[in-house]
């Protein structure tokens, strides 16, 4: 898991920079990913693209991972702290919920967002 864990952290750190090249070389070019924002899901590098453009024009989300485990089918589950925020820095959300990877020879093919429960406020 270390490997996919320090993949994971690169990501991470290039979402939060913005550094969208950088995050979607780390994706299979079918990547299947969470459209958290408005449901659904994106696929394709262009896909996530256009959904994160939409999503930082309006909100400006931070996820920083806290924890790294592997379930029974092999994913990566990633514990984040996320606090997304307004455009002029109001908190809007600041929680932690669960991502979970399927990855594959080195590349993200799938994320999942699940809720945790028990969450304060």
């Amino acid at each position: 898991m270390t490997t996919e864990s320090e993949l994971l952290k690169e990501v991470y750190r290039a979402f939060n920079a913005r550094q969208i090249d950088t995050v979607l070389c780390r994706m299979h070019p079918r990547v299947d990913w969470p459209n958290g924002m408005e449901g659904g899901r994106v696929t394709g590098h262009e896909g996530v693209r256009a959904y994160w453009l939409r999503q930082w024009a309006m909100i400006d989300p931070r996820v920083d991972p806290v924890g790294f485990a592997a379930d029974t089918d092999g994913r990566t589950i990633v514990t984040v702290h996320q606090v997304i925020r307004d455009l002029h820095g109001k908190v809007l959300m600041d929680r932690l919920v669960e991502h979970i990877y399927t990855i594959h020879d080195g590349l993200i093919l799938s994320m999942e967002i699940r809720e945790l429960a028990n969450q304060p406020g």
